[in-house]
C-alpha cells in the first residue's frame, strides 16, 4: 500500500489502520503543497475498493479503473492548480514515447492521470444545473476525446495532439475553476455519498477544504455528523487551523511534512523518470527550488510557459517600479522618502536589471503591458497567485538589513494589498490588468508617505544625492 508516496510517516499509520480494520470514516490530511497528500488520498480510493492485496500493480478491475481515475466510486472536488503537473507529465510522455523507452507506458498513465485530476472537478454530477456547465462542457468533451486518441495516435502526430490538450487544459482550469468550494457542489457530493457504491466502498476527496464559505462548512459538517456507512471522506488542507473545531473533532488527522531535498529528488526521478541527478539537470537540485524552496514545485513550474524564475523576476521589477514611483511622488510633494521604501528600491532594482528589465518604470501602462506580455497575460490560472506570492516575498526580503527596523505596519500594508489582489482576481474575477493597476497606484502612493516617523533618516540623504544603488537619481 502507498508504494508511490515517499518519505511520509502518515502512510505507515494509514496502512496500520487499514490492516487493523480501524480506519475512521472521515480523515484529514494536512501539510504543505507537494507533500503527497493528494496522491495518498487517491490511493485511498483504490485501496478501499480493492478486494485483494491492494498493491499498486494489483490486476483486479477496481484497481485498474482507479489507476486511470475512472472508477465511479471516486469523486473529487476542491480548488487546486493543475497546469504545472499536466505540463511536466506531458513532457515525460513525449520524451519517453519519442525515445521508445520502456517507461513510455508508465509516462502515458502519468499524463492521463494528470489530465483526469482536472477533469474530475467537472464531473457532470457536480455541475448539474450550473450556468457555467454548458460553457465548459465542450472543453471537457474535447479533452476526453483526446485522451481516447492517445492510444491510437501515431508517434509523429503525438506532439501536436498533446500541445492541443495542454491548451485546452490550461483554458479549462482558467475559466472553470474557482477559488472556493461552491456549496452547490458540496451538496451534490453529499447526495452522491449517500448512494450505494457500485463496488465495495466510495471515496469522496475534498482538497483545500479550508476554502469554503460558512454555508458550505455547515453542509459539510452535516455529512461529517452522519457519514454514510460505505463512504470514506478525505479532506486535505495546508491550514488545518482554518477548519471549524466541530469539523476537526470528527476527523482523524494524518500529518504530512515537508520532505528533505534528497527524497524530493527521488520523487522526481521515480514519477517523471528523470535520468540525471544533481543541480545541473533540469528540475533537480538547488536550481529547481520554487516558491517555498520546494524542489517538486520548482520542477513542475519549470515546464509551464512562464517559469517560477520569470515570475520572480517580474515581481522584482514591479516592486522596484513601485519604489521608483513612490520616490517621484515624495519628491513632487516635498516629503522625505521613508527608509522602508528606499530599501525596497535598493534591493529590487539591481535584481531587475540583472534579469534584463533595465531601470524601474514609472509609467503605469508601459510597466503593466510588459508584465502581461512576459507572463502570457496570466492565462494559466495559478500564475497570478504565484506572481503575488513572489511580490510579497521580495517586499519582505528587502527589509532584512542590519541595523534597520522597519515598521510593522509596513508589512501589514503589503500583506493586505496582496491579499486583496489575490481575492479580487480569483474570487471576484477582476482582470489581471485591473488588479495590477490598482496595486501599482495604491502601493506607490502609500509607500511615498511611509508608515513610521524617523525611520528614513540617513537613508533618504543618499537618495536626494542620487547615490542610492536601488532607486535611480530623481530628475
Amino acid at each position: 500500500m502507498f508504494e508511490n508516496v515517499l518519505g511520509q510517516q502518515a502512510t505507515r499509520q494509514l496502512t496500520h489502520d487499514i490492516e487493523a480494520g480501524v480506519l475512521a470514516p472521515a480523515l484529514l490530511f494536512s501539510g504543505p503543497p507537494a507533500s503527497g497528500k493528494g496522491t495518498t488520498a487517491l490511493e485511498m480510493g483504490r485501496i478501499v475498493s480493492c478486494a485483494e492485496e491492494a498493491s499498486w500493480n494489483c490486476l483486479c478491475s477496481d484497481c485498474a479503473r482507479h489507476r486511470l481515475l475512472l472508477h465511479p466510486d471516486l469523486l473529487c472536488l476542491g480548488p487546486r492548480p493543475f497546469s504545472a503537473e499536466i505540463a511536466a507529465s506531458a513532457n515525460a510522455f513525449l520524451r519517453d514515447s519519442a525515445a521508445s523507452r520502456g517507461s513510455a507506458a508508465s509516462s502515458r498513465i502519468l499524463f492521463i492521470r494528470a489530465i483526469r485530476k482536472l477533469l474530475m472537478r467537472f464531473n457532470p454530477l457536480l455541475w448539474e444545473d450550473d450556468p457555467k456547465g454548458s460553457k465548459i462542457s465542450s472543453m471537457v468533451n474535447s479533452l476526453e476525446e483526446d485522451l481516447d486518441d492517445l492510444e491510437t495516435q501515431e508517434q509523429g502526430s503525438l506532439p501536436k495532439l498533446v500541445e492541443g490538450m495542454l491548451k485546452n487544459a490550461y483554458k479549462l482550469e482558467y475559466e472553470g475553476m474557482g477559488d472556493n468550494i461552491p456549496i452547490a457542489q458540496l451538496r451534490r457530493a453529499a447526495y452522491w455519498g449517500r448512494l450505494a457504491p457500485t463496488g465495495r466502498a466510495k471515496l469522496l476527496i475534498i482538497e483545500n477544504a479550508d476554502r469554503m464559505h460558512e454555508e458550505a462548512r455547515n453542509s459539510l459538517l452535516k455529512l461529517l455528523e452522519e457519514p454514510p456507512a460505505r463512504l470514506t471522506l478525505v479532506l486535505t488542507t495546508p491550514r488545518p487551523g482554518s477548519l471549524l473545531p466541530t469539523m476537526l473533532s470528527r476527523l482523524r488527522p494524518y500529518r504530512f511534512f515537508s520532505r528533505d531535498a534528497l527524497i524530493e529528488e527521488e520523487v522526481i526521478r521515480r514519477v517523471f523518470r528523470e535520468q540525471g541527478s544533481g543541480t545541473g539537470d533540469r528540475g533537480l537540485g538547488i536550481g529547481a527550488k520554487g516558491l517555498g524552496n520546494n524542489l517538486i514545485s520548482g520542477y513542475l513550474d519549470s515546464f509551464l510557459p512562464v517559469s517560477g524564475k520569470t515570475l520572480e523576476a517580474l515581481a522584482v521589477y514591479f516592486a522596484a517600479s513601485i519604489a521608483y514611483k513612490a520616490a517621484l511622488l515624495a519628491k513632487k510633494q516635498g516629503r522625505e522618502l521613508p527608509g522602508e521604501t528606499i530599501l525596497l528600491g535598493q534591493f529590487c532594482a539591481p535584481k531587475a536589471e540583472e534579469a534584463g528589465f533595465g531601470r524601474p518604470q514609472a509609467i503605469q501602462e508601459k510597466l503593466i503591458n510588459l508584465i502581461l506580455e512576459k507572463a502570457e497575460k496570466f492565462e494559466i490560472r495559478s500564475l497570478f497567485s504565484r506572481f503575488l506570492s513572489c511580490l510579497l516575498e521580495q517586499a519582505s526580503a528587502s527589509q532584512k538589513t542590519a541595523g534597520f527596523q522597519p515598521c510593522i505596519s509596513w508589512f501589514t500594508l503589503w500583506r493586505e494589498a496582496i491579499n486583496w489582489a489575490d481575492t479580487a482576481q480569483s474570487l471576484y474575477n477582476l482582470r489581471s490588468v485591473q488588479v495590477l493597476e490598482k496595486l501599482f497606484t495604491d502601493l506607490s502612493n502609500d509607500l511615498s508617505k511611509g508608515t513610521s516617523k524617523g525611520s528614513s533618516k540617513g537613508l533618504s540623504k543618499g537618495l536626494s544625492k542620487g547615490s542610492s544603488p536601488g532607486i535611480p537619481e530623481l530628475p
